[in-house]
């Protein structure tokens, strides 16, 4: 049933012929809900395992959630998946956007696009009310992503929503990103990928909005969430002054710490969170004050399509390899000598954009240009990389034993599962600092702990007990709201601030599901909905290569090297014994035998086989996926 909160199709688009086609919603809606689920399925369906990422036969589907198009909800994200070029080897993976976009492609008429084929010519896609057309886009070639959503715009109207990409996504750099409304931006690769195809950008307009089965309820249950997130991340945004606003996404409940920065001379655009830090200490040490090169470096990538937690680790490895004599500003094209200065970055920017040079290496990824490179510059990359895409090292599984799992089963840094655990214990390290305002105890972790992730022997982060559970738990849950889709700095809510136990209520998502579509679903009810998508979706890692327990690994350094740092919150390394008393990790690894019994106490839990790591057979049938034939 796609009656409410639906609009009731998918748009199939085959660019190489020239023609769309529409799938019905209802037929995946039932099993997979929305966003990343349906994504998942019509992947499954319609990519053979041997296509590359850059083939016309992989698939770019871009979804949004039956919430969508709802205020107050912050619901309205948009999810894209297909076969991602930023993954070694290359495999199915996915990217969530925010912004407005992701709700403009309801009003449009659709709940996804799914493309296919590879144009003939750069072009563009238009979709308005109900319909999808190809459209020509030779003028915006060169163009960058900012500069098209502009021209655009213009062309289409004011109204319009677009998302695109830049240079580097033309040009098919393995880490190219996609830029939608309000500085949204979504990475994976699939930048790459839509320059792969000869799309440039996708126009999204319409007036096609939702409507909800029980609205009274919905209209409770916002005012509600309102209640209970009102001021959630005031203490992030205190100081906000001068040249920041706050930047809050369509159909938001309060705003988060998404910022907006207007440079003096006259630029402005989103400023938060990794994005605006990766070069603000190398241009703070550069010019020994705030310099407004620390937006500008920002603004660069978002413009040219580049990921900054990919860029950001690789400016790292350059600067280690110039200190070490290995790679030089005249070898490189590069002023790597200057890192820091706006002439470095934004000559770094267009040479990995236009795979100009020495750019052309560092287009395929850090570990690739580090092996293409030798002369000991592999070793120099250290602990800057965390996943096979290339990615910042953030929240570190030797801190958060948790994290080891999420790391180890996903093909990216699997960010919103990340959050629910560091998000969590940042709070309470707040708590034990006794800063200002904190309310997160060591009674409410283990309260936490015990409802978000399966029992208060997650609390204790100095054993395993708990960890598996924890990660299945954070898991399935998170898949269910990428399925919906929701916002990971919202949801799940597992603090209240306002409440006298302080306590989050995990149910909330399947109650505000329930009143959108009529469709009466409990938590337990939508977190199996999110398990069926998670070993969906590992199936078709399966299919396409990943050897199941083998692949499920993290980096050799993670073992070895003690833990000295963390990039992000939590900077002084402190988590909860069983006893609620503070620890530091600083020190610590993660010992390889003790992962591997934690990897086997995971399949079980997943009702996988233990030896290999592959779902099996009667688990698939339990789970309604009876369709999915086992790979081998």
């Amino acid at each position: 049933m796609t009656e409410f909160g639906y609009a009731g199709k998918i748009a199939k688009v085959d660019l190489s012929e020239g023609r769309v086609s529409k799938l019905v919603t209802a037929d995946y809606a039932d099993r997979f809900v929305g966003g990343r689920g349906i994504a998942a399925k019509i992947y499954w369906d319609e990519v053979a395992s041997q296509v590359n990422a850059f083939s016309p036969e992989n698939y770019l589907i871009f979804t949004n959630g039956p919430i969508s198009g709802f205020p107050r909800l912050a619901g309205s994200r948009w999810q894209v998946c297909g076969k991602s070029p930023a993954t070694d080897p290359e495999m199915f993976s996915y990217a969530n956007g925010g912004g407005s976009w992701g709700a403009w492609l309801k009003f449009a008429g659709f709940d996804g696009l799914a493309i296919t084929g590879k144009a003939d010519r750069l072009v563009y896609l238009y979709v308005n009310d109900g319909q999808v057309d190809i459209k020509d886009a030779s003028f915006l070639k060169g163009s960058t992503a900012i500069e098209t959503q502009e021209i655009l715009k213009g062309e289409l109207g004011k109204g319009v929503k677009v998302v695109a990409t830049g240079p580097a996504g033309e040009n098919m750099v393995s880490f190219a990103t996609l830029l939608g409304d309000n500085d949204s931006s979504a990475s994976g690769g699939f930048g790459a990928v839509m320059g792969s195809k000869s799309l440039k950008a996708i126009a999204v307009a319409g007036n096609k909005r939702p409507l909800a089965a029980n609205p009274d309820r919905l209209s409770e249950l916002s005012d509600h969430i309102f209640q209970t997130r009102r001021g959630a991340w005031e203490s992030y945004t205190a100081r906000i002054g001068g040249r920041m606003r706050r930047q809050i996404c369509w159909g938001c409940i309060s705003g988060c710490v998404r910022l907006g920065y207007r440079a003096s001379n006259g630029d402005e655009g989103k400023f938060s969170c990794q994005a605006s830090m990766f070069y603000l200490k190398l241009a703070m040490k550069y010019h020994g004050k705030w310099d407004e090169t620390i937006f500008h470096a920002t603004r660069l990538c978002d413009k040219y399509s580049l990921n900054t937690n990919v860029m950001e680790p690789m400016i790292e490895w350059l600067t280690k390899c110039h200190e070490a004599g290995i790679l030089s500003d005249t070898e490189t094209g590069i002023p790597i000598s200057k890192v820091g200065s706006y002439e470095f970055i934004e000559t770094l920017v267009k040479k990995i954009s236009s795979r100009e040079g020495f750019g052309e290496i560092l287009a395929q990824g850090t570990k690739k240009a580090a092996k293409h490179v030798g002369k000991g510059s592999e070793e120099l990359i250290g602990e800057t990389i965390v996943t096979k895409g290339n990615e910042d090292r953030v929240y570190d599984p030797r801190l958060y034993n948790i994290t080891a799992l999420l790391y180890a089963t996903e093909p990216r840094k699997p960010i919103r599962q990340l959050h629910e655990v560091s998000w969590v214990m940042a709070q309470w390290a707040d708590w034990i600092e006794e800063k200002e305002n904190t309310f997160l105890s060591s009674e409410v972790l283990r309260s936490i702990a015990n409802r978000f992730w399966g029992s208060e022997n997650a609390a204790d982060f100095t054993t395993y007990a708990g960890t598996a559970l924890a990660a299945k738990h954070i898991q399935d849950r998170t898949y269910a709201d990428e399925c919906l889709i929701l916002c990971d700095y919202m949801w799940p809510m597992p603090w209240n601030r306002y409440s006298d136990d302080h306590l989050g209520d995990p149910s909330l998502a399947s109650q505000i599901f329930s009143a959108v579509t009529g469709r009466n679903l409990d938590e337990n009810e939508l977190n199996r909905i999110g398990e069926r998508v998670f070993n969906l979706q590992r199936n078709i890692f399966i299919k396409e290569g990943h050897k199941g327990k083998q692949d499920d690994s993290l980096l050799d350094f993670f073992h070895a090297a003690p833990l000295d740092n963390e990039p992000h919150l939590n900077r002084n390394l402190l988590v909860s014994d069983a006893n609620g008393n503070p620890v530091s990790r600083k020190g610590a690894i993660l010992e390889r035998e003790r992962f591997e019994q934690l990897k086997d106490e995971y399949y079980s839990l997943r009702g996988w086989d233990v030896s290999t790591g592959v779902p099996i057979p009667d688990k698939l049938t339990e789970l309604g996926l009876e369709d999915i034939p086992m790979t081998k």
